[in-house]
């Protein structure tokens, strides 16, 4: 059956039709009205324009095609139905084109909200400094934050698939707007970063086979490694969290996994999640193994205290003690862990610093107090770790803590615009490729497009 005119005519109106929808899909540093201090990294926004750029080229190009095709003899001679197939995959690519763009115009309309907006490049900049580790192990992405009303935070990694297929150009990490704001903000987002580091790092490629090698046998022992391999993404983004924030990480998980009783201690091997009760003792051990102090098993026998291992079932019992005997030995694998990508370190020592330990953190507190300045100096992630320390220890009070996760925020939003525009402002750099691609001209570049 060949196609009749009329046929053909109507899908080659509905392909016009995309390429008119395809051409209001403009670049969102036309559209947006942030404030300065609210937007994007241009590496972050340059990455996300040019993605959306290139998928709007390719296809507009295929759109192009298939009309073109349309016109020649061979569409005529076809079936109506062969026809409609090339249009309908047309049709998806188009679909999924709006997806990936409304997955970044969900992020980017946050950052006009007032004071919210400000805040999110704000936490922009401390994720950047929680994937930064001294020695330059890898190139790390752009990273962008946006808030939800979920209650735990997630990432959508750099390089992983978008509707369609293609690769995420920027990590995209949604926190939960419940930790808006406080230092449980940084347990939630330093975990997340965790999971872009450990990636990076190929740490889950590197450890699962060590964790494997420990399932030999049977019985309990067995069963507890085959735990600790299901569990090892979030674990390993929890050794991160704590390497990176310090007690702030167990005591925001606190917040996350505080759940009635029956949830706590639910152990599931379909969920990449430790069984609660165990994941918050797992944090204080990590933090043990990494920052040797007492207050990690003053704040895992608190929990201990408000969930009671008293009353569960004889088997699930007999497992959630087992798996609480072998966190020493677990915490100490994990950290002594040389991968490849750290060039003969241990992930003990990529991931501490010697300013991270408690007595350090606590001494910062006490300076800080007498000079106040001092900490907007300080990498974000361990002034955040400062300020927790203090909470830990009772001399930082609730309002206080909001209050100057608030200030810092703030601050951090707008020095990083005063630092870009400083950059894009110096003749030397005018010259150069990076420095040029400011959000304006990247967006009159695109729009052409």
């Amino acid at each position: 059956m060949t196609a009749a005119p009329g046929v053909l005519g109507v899908l080659s109106w509905e392909a016009r039709a995309l390429l008119t929808r395809l051409a209001r899909v403009k670049p969102f540093a036309l559209s947006e009205t942030m404030v300065p201090a609210a937007g994007l990294s241009f590496e972050a926004q340059t990455a996300i324009e040019r993605h959306l750029a290139r998928g709007r080229r390719r296809l507009a190009r295929l759109v192009r095609d298939y009309l073109r095709w349309l016109e020649q003899p061979q569409a005529r001679s076809m079936p109506p139905a062969e026809a409609q197939r090339r249009f309908t995959l047309l049709r998806l690519q188009f679909n999924a084109i709006l997806s990936q763009f409304d997955i970044f115009a969900e992020v980017l309309a946050q950052r006009s909200e007032h004071e919210t907006g400000v805040w999110l490049s704000g936490l922009d900049v401390i994720a950047a400094d929680g994937l930064r580790l001294p020695g330059d192990y890898y190139q790390a992405p752009p990273v962008i934050c946006y808030v939800d009303r979920s209650h735990g935070a997630a990432i959508r990694r750099v390089r992983t698939r978008l509707p369609g297929g293609d690769e995420n150009p920027v990590a995209v990490i949604r926190v939960p707007r419940e930790r808006m704001v406080g230092t449980g903000i940084a347990s939630s987002l330093i975990h997340e970063v965790g999971h872009q580091g450990s990636a990076l790092l190929g740490l889950m490629e590197s450890l699962r086979p060590v964790l494997r090698g420990l399932q030999r046998g049977d019985g309990p022992r067995r069963l507890v490694w085959q735990c600790w391999e299901r569990w090892l993404s979030e674990t390993l983004a929890d050794l991160w969290a704590v390497g990176r924030v310090g007690i702030a990480a167990p005591h925001g998980l606190m917040g996350v996994v505080s759940l009635p009783r029956p949830f706590v201690f639910r152990v599931d091997l379909s969920d990449p999640h430790s069984t609660p009760w165990i994941r918050v003792k797992m944090s204080c051990a990590l933090g043990n193994a990494l920052y040797p102090d007492r207050q990690w098993d003053v704040f895992a026998r608190i929990w201990a205290s408000l969930y009671p291992i008293e009353g569960i079932d004889g088997p699930r019992r007999a497992l959630l003690e087992a798996l609480d005997a072998s966190l020493p030995a677990v915490a100490t694998l994990l950290v002594e862990h040389r991968a490849v990508a750290l060039r003969g370190k241990s992930l003990r020592e990529a991931l501490t610093e010697s300013e991270r330990q408690p007595a350090r953190l606590r001494a910062l507190r006490r300076a800080w107090h007498a000079q106040p300045h001092r900490r907007l100096r300080a990498p974000p992630s361990l002034a955040l770790a400062v300020i927790a320390q203090g909470a830990a220890d009772e001399l930082v009070t609730p309002e206080s803590e909001s209050r100057l996760v608030g200030e810092l925020l703030t601050h951090w939003a707008l020095q990083s615009t005063l630092d870009r525009s400083a950059i894009c402002a110096q003749p030397a750099l005018a010259a150069r490729p990076a420095a040029r691609m400011t959000p304006t001209r990247v967006a009159a570049g695109l729009a052409a497009s």
